[in-house]
């Protein structure tokens, strides 16, 4: 069994793969404070609910925006699972040709989650990926394997807090659907601005690359926590909340 993780802003991602197949999944919050230790127990609990022994994990991987965590998580496998956990990050293969002007300037989420889209809904169409996380990523690739950059939005909840925080009377509000985009109170009024606002962002920013790339045929993939939320926007043709798991497993077969 393989693990994977993807270290992010707010959360951390954690896969376990039996060969192909991706057999758990959780997310734990992502804590610069933690311990290696505590991390570690964590991740022993995680892995004794799933019925799943550590010696069983044969092979690590993560990828990581959070630097200041890197040697955290690399101490923890090293000290709870015996293993030497691959980073993703420049010198490994990816099967992809990346072409950005820095390559260390890109976030290894991006990376991966480009490789999944090209393995997994590629090679015969373009693929714009709009990752929703902590921040809003569009990432482009040709249906032949060239990542040839994209955009870096602020998050959905990002702006939310900012909102909230910066003014004197809004409150703290569920990130659902309204039933309208016209609210008929306040909290409807900010769940019409937010929802709608970053459906017409991510529709608005799709068509700009569709339209610059000439991708009449590029396929629209939506990932991330937030995705099934926005991704009722017309321009999303597939919803995929396990993408940056799958490119984890595929650049570690790619890499050992």
């Amino acid at each position: 069994m393989i693990l994977v993780m993807d270290v992010g802003n707010t959360n951390i991602k954690i896969g376990i793969f039996d060969n192909k197949k991706l057999i758990n999944s959780w997310r734990v919050q992502t804590k610069t404070g933690r311990t290696a230790d505590e991390y570690g127990v964590s991740l022993i609990n995680l892995l004794k609910n799933g019925e799943i022994r550590p010696e069983e994990i044969k092979g690590v991987i993560f990828s990581s925006v959070v630097p200041s965590l890197n040697y955290t998580i690399e101490h923890m496998v090293e000290y709870y699972l015996k293993l030497k956990p691959i980073v993703a990050g420049p010198g490994l293969k990816t099967g992809i040709n990346i072409k950005y002007e820095n390559i260390k300037e890109l976030g290894s989420d991006r990376i991966v989650n480009c490789i999944a889209a090209y393995n997994l809904y590629g090679k015969k169409n373009p693929i714009i990926i709009v990752d929703f996380g902590t921040t809003t990523t569009f990432n482009v690739l040709t249906k032949t394997g060239d990542f040839v950059g994209g955009a870096i939005c602020p998050g959905i909840k990002v702006s939310l807090d900012a909102l909230v925080n910066s003014t004197s009377k809004l409150p703290k509000i569920e990130l659902v659907m309204p039933p309208n985009v016209i609210g008929k109170n306040t909290v409807t009024n900010m769940q019409s601005g937010m929802i709608f606002g970053f459906m017409g962002m991510v529709e608005y920013i799709t068509k700009k690359i569709k339209e610059q790339e000439n991708f009449k045929d590029a396929i629209v993939i939506a990932t991330g926590g937030f995705a099934e939320l926005i991704a009722t926007a017309n321009i999303i043709d597939k919803v995929d909340r396990t993408l940056t798991l799958y490119g984890l497993k595929l650049l570690y077969d790619l890499n050992v």
